[in-house]
């Protein structure tokens, strides 16, 4: 599954890099990107974790 995170929502906080760091990192402006497809169900386990609700599925 693809996940796409919403730069004007997210806060920045890292959980999801955390949770999924072959999916999910950090960039420059320190607000969380995908740069990899992941497993259906960790994907789905970091939308339904991240505290703002700014990633859904692609």
């Amino acid at each position: 599954m693809k996940a796409y995170v919403d730069q004007d929502i997210c806060i920045g906080c890292g959980l999801c890099a955390g949770m999924e760091p072959n999916i999910f990192r950090m960039n420059n402006e320190g607000k969380a990107e995908t740069f990899a497809e992941g497993d259906d169900e960790n994907v789905q386990d970091v939308i339904d974790s991240c505290p703002v609700e700014a990633i859904s599925e692609e």
